[in-house]
């Protein structure tokens, strides 16, 4: 039992020696870039789209997708977005396997968070790849789609009626938790603040803010379309990204909500921009329970 259990030590010691190495500190930077580029384009369909401008395009990851398709070297380039997303779950993934490498990064639930992201940015990068395979501009499945086909086939599960109205009320919870945390600042805690200038770490706290608030928003909306997809047993009133998106034009604030959700999507991606850029790496070698700070650094509560 002693061998056994010093096996599980070592084993669980290696793991976090590669959780926290150089190798999963440029996967975390590659993965932030891949996602920062996806939330720019989403951003800047949704803005045309507020404009009156519809390219036929969706405003969210399938028509950014699209777009980068139908550029010179499009296919090419798909190939470097998979790369960065598959980047970005091997990182999420070795933190739910042994803990972020923040002060509390080794909690149930914030290894549950980072399982969930693994799988999330492993379904888009699947995604893109059909998409590269086929053809750079064929694009993937309209989200709005895909998310009333998985939602119609849940319905019709044992129970399915309430296990899509928990989806939707943790989308909901999750929405909430991005904004509060966005206004907080608690971002920050993840950036080495102290190698920037006054001016740039204003700049990037205001795309934190504006980008995180914008994206929470989106998804809690996103996440009462579900819910209401449960209540009335139908799967037709659950939304993705684009269709959530269009919903604010149809607010009594008209494209002008739309406009400004949109503007902070594309903030978010250029927060994701300067995360890769600025984000902290603790020690390599060190355990996740103990991270380093850079001499002089701020610390604030953990980020999301």
């Amino acid at each position: 039992m002693a061998i056994r259990n010093g096996s599980a030590a070592q084993a669980g010691s290696r793991g976090r020696r590669l959780s926290n190495s150089r190798v999963m500190e440029v996967l975390s930077r590659v993965g932030l870039c891949a996602r920062g580029v996806i939330y720019v384009l989403v951003g800047a369909l949704a803005v045309q789209m507020g404009f009156g401008g519809d390219s036929g395009k969706e405003a969210d990851r399938s028509g950014a997708v699209r777009t980068i398709g139908e550029q010179p070297f499009g296919r090419a380039l798909l190939w470097a977005l998979v790369v960065g997303l598959a980047a970005m779950a091997l990182w999420r993934l070795s933190e739910a396997a042994f803990g972020q490498a923040v002060t509390g990064g080794d909690k149930w639930t914030r290894r549950l968070g980072s399982a969930g992201l693994a799988v999330f940015y492993a379904v888009i990068c699947i995604g893109v790849v059909q998409t590269a395979l086929v053809g750079g501009s064929a694009g993937g499945r309209p989200g709005d789609e895909t998310s009333k086909d998985y939602t119609a086939r849940v319905l019709t599960w044992p129970f399915g009626r309430v296990l899509v109205g928990v989806v939707g009320a943790v989308l909901v919870i999750v929405g909430v938790v991005i904004v509060v945390r966005s206004l907080m600042r608690k971002f920050e805690q993840n950036l080495r603040t102290d190698e920037m200038s006054p001016t740039t770490r204003r700049v990037v706290a205001g795309l934190g803010i504006v980008g995180g608030v914008a994206t929470g928003v989106v998804a809690a909306v996103a996440g009462l379309f579900v819910v209401l997809a449960a209540v009335r047993f139908d799967p037709g009133e659950a939304k993705g990204m684009d269709e959530t998106l269009r919903s604010f034009a149809a607010t009594p604030a008209g494209p002008v909500l739309l406009i400004a959700a949109a503007v902070g999507l594309l903030l978010f991606g250029l927060y994701s921009f300067c995360e890769a850029r600025w984000r902290k790496a603790p020690e390599h070698g060190t355990s996740a329970e103990e991270p380093t700070e850079a001499p002089g650094s701020k610390t604030r509560p953990s980020a999301p």
